[in-house]
C-alpha cells in the first residue's frame, strides 16, 4: 500500500488532489452526521445563530475555499504546502456544496426534495475529482487518431452540451473524460422533462414524448429509487414538504 502510494500519488504529483479528494469526501459525511444530529436533536449539537440570524455552514465553506484557493496561488511550490492548502479547499467545497441547493433557489430547501440537489452536486465533485485521481483528463488532446485534435474536442464539447440538454447529467459529465459516452448520451432518446424534450418533442413528436416517458418509468425511476435510497442512507430523508411549490401555488 506504501510503495502504491509513493509512485501512484507522491511521484506523479497527485498528492495535492488526493487530499482534496479525501477531504471533500470526509467533510461532506461529517457535515452530514452533523446536521442529521442537529435534527434529531441529540445532545448539544445545534444550528450556528447570530442572534435570529441562522448562519449556514455554506458561509464557513466560503470562507475555507477562500483560504484554501489564496493559499494555492501563493504557495511556495512544494508539494505538502500544495496539499495543505488542497485539503482546506476540499473542505470548504464540501460545506459550499452540501448547500448547493439554497444557493440554486435562493432558498432554504435544506431538507425539502429540492435539497437532494445539493448531494447530487456533491457525488458528481466526487466523482470527477476521482476520475482526475486516477489519471483521466477532459478533453483530452491524445486521442491517438490522425484526426485534428482541436476538431475533436470541439465535436466532443458539441456532444456534451446535446447530451446535457436531453437530460443525462451523469453520462455528460463522465463523458468528458470518456467521450464514446456522449456519442451514446446525445444518440439516444431525452429525459421526457428535459430542455431538448421540451423544445423537439412537446408538440412536435407525441410519439417520440411517449417513448421517453415510456423508458423514464420502466428504467430509469426504478434506478432513481435505488440512487435515492442509497443517498438518504447517507445524507438523512429529504421529506419536508416542498415550500417553493406551495409559495408558487399561493
Amino acid at each position: 500500500m506504501g510503495n502504491w502510494f509513493q509512485h501512484s500519488i507522491v511521484a506523479t504529483g497527485r498528492l495535492p488532489l488526493f487530499c482534496y479528494f479525501v477531504m471533500l469526501i470526509v467533510a461532506f459525511i461529517a457535515t452530514r452526521i452533523n446536521v442529521r444530529l442537529i435534527r434529531a436533536k441529540v445532545g448539544w449539537f445545534r444550528n450556528v445563530n447570530v442572534g435570529e440570524m441562522h448562519i449556514h455552514h455554506v458561509v464557513f465553506g466560503v470562507v475555507l475555499m477562500l483560504v484554501g484557493g489564496v493559499a494555492l496561488i501563493v504557495s511556495p511550490g512544494s508539494q505538502v504546502s500544495t496539499a495543505v492548502a488542497a485539503s482546506v479547499f476540499g473542505v470548504g467545497s464540501a460545506l459550499v456544496l452540501d448547500e448547493f441547493a439554497l444557493i440554486l433557489h435562493l432558498h432554504d430547501v435544506y431538507w425539502e426534495e429540492e435539497g437532494r440537489t445539493s448531494v447530487d452536486a456533491v457525488f458528481i465533485a466526487i466523482a470527477v475529482s476521482g476520475l482526475l485521481l486516477i489519471g483521466l483528463r477532459p478533453l483530452t488532446w491524445d486521442y491517438g487518431t490522425p484526426v485534428n485534435p482541436a476538431a475533436l474536442i470541439g465535436v466532443n464539447l458539441v456532444l456534451a452540451v446535446v447530451t446535457l440538454l436531453k437530460g443525462k447529467i451523469w453520462t455528460g459529465m463522465a463523458g468528458l473524460f470518456l467521450p464514446p459516452m456522449l456519442v451514446v448520451g446525445a444518440v439516444r432518446l431525452a429525459r421526457p422533462g428535459s430542455p431538448w424534450a421540451r423544445w423537439f418533442f412537446a408538440g412536435r413528436s407525441p410519439r417520440k414524448l411517449a417513448r421517453a416517458v415510456h423508458r423514464e418509468e420502466r428504467w430509469r425511476r426504478p434506478v432513481i429509487k435505488v440512487k435515492i435510497a442509497f443517498q438518504e442512507f447517507l445524507s438523512g430523508r429529504h421529506d419536508l414538504p416542498s415550500t417553493r411549490r406551495a409559495r408558487r401555488r399561493t
